[in-house]
């Protein structure tokens, strides 16, 4: 795993810790920060939250890291699904 994979990686486990309940208010949503990587490396982290299919669904998270905006088509990549709480 490169040293952005990780990061990215290490960013999303974060980024999930944000219960479904609590993003479904702000859904679209992302930010763009900037970071040091594990390797000591300034790097820009771009997190986003969008609607999977329809709105009130689930929730795909994205991570991307990268340099800069010239590197973005290069960037490290992690995402994961945040399932809609199911009613019993």
């Amino acid at each position: 795993m490169t040293d952005f994979e990780q990061f990215a990686e290490d960013e999303l486990q974060r980024a999930l810790s944000l219960s479904w309940r609590d993003l479904a208010r702000v859904v679209p949503w992302g930010d763009t920060f900037e970071g040091v990587s594990p390797a000591n490396l300034t790097v820009q982290v771009e997190r986003s939250y969008i609607w999977t299919e329809a709105e009130g669904g689930d929730i795909l998270c994205e991570v991307a890291v990268f340099l800069d905006a010239a590197h973005y088509p290069y960037a490290a990549r992690a995402s994961r699904v945040i399932p809609m709480p199911r009613q019993a």
